[in-house]
């Protein structure tokens, strides 16, 4: 597995890279955005760790000017802890966000949760009606056109679908799509079930809220929100 690792301090990229080694993981490094972005452009990664404040190009830019045929997934990893920034950053796309001081063994810990699950290939198709979810090729359709997602996103709407008809908190969506306890508020999820029903568009509604829980996802064209 190939890592690529962004952050501007040679100390934090050579901690990083030592414990990744441990693992037999390839790391790549870059000390800022825009030697990242060319990186990315050339070669292909698994995995992102990238920090946010860098000089000429900082995370967050990086992950604006990156295509959306060479997103993959990514940490990041900031001496930032507004919840702006997370905010900002799951916006974007991001799968984690850790604060340093961090551990690294809980960042090793992370990759292996996000990697576990991107490496199980799912070979089906989901339909109901003009809506198509394609597991192994990671896509969603609506009328015969791919409405374009974060990769997060994508794992949300798949597990509620997973478990169709249930009703799912949003500690238990945290836990397993992320990988970890997340001791963080609400909003992340908040968040991404906001974007993906403004992205399902008329099927938004089959995501329903269940207060004071979480959410669920429902075949019926009910509207109990």
């Amino acid at each position: 597995m190939k890592i690529l690792v962004v952050d501007d301090e040679e100390r934090i990229r050579s901690i990083i890279k030592e414990y990744c080694e441990e693992e037999n993981y390839e790391v790549s490094e870059a000390e800022n955005g825009e030697i990242a972005l060319g990186k990315l452009m050339k070669e292909s990664y698994d995995i992102l760790v990238l920090d946010i404040m860098m000089p000429k190009m900082d995370g967050f830019e990086m992950l604006k000017e990156l295509p959306k045929e060479k997103q993959i997934p990514t940490i990041i990893l900031s001496a930032r802890d507004e919840e702006i920034d997370k905010l900002q950053g799951f916006d974007l796309g991001i799968d984690d966000y850790l604060t340093k001081p961090f551990s690294p063994k809980e960042l090793i810990a992370r990759v292996k949760a996000i990697t576990n699950r991107t490496s199980k290939k799912k070979q089906q198709i989901y339909k109901y009606d003009t809506l198509e979810v394609n597991y192994s090729a990671h896509t969603l359709k609506i009328d015969g056109k791919i409405i374009t997602i974060t990769p997060k996103e994508f794992e949300v709407l798949t597990y509620l679908i997973e478990n169709k008809n249930n009703a799912i908190s949003r500690e238990q969506l945290l836990s397993k799509l992320w990988g970890y306890d997340f001791f963080g508020d609400d909003r992340t999820i908040d968040t991404h079930i906001k974007m993906l029903r403004s992205n399902l568009g008329k099927y938004r509604d089959h995501i329903q809220t269940v207060r004071g829980v979480g959410y669920k996802y429902i075949e019926e064209d009910e509207n109990t929100n």
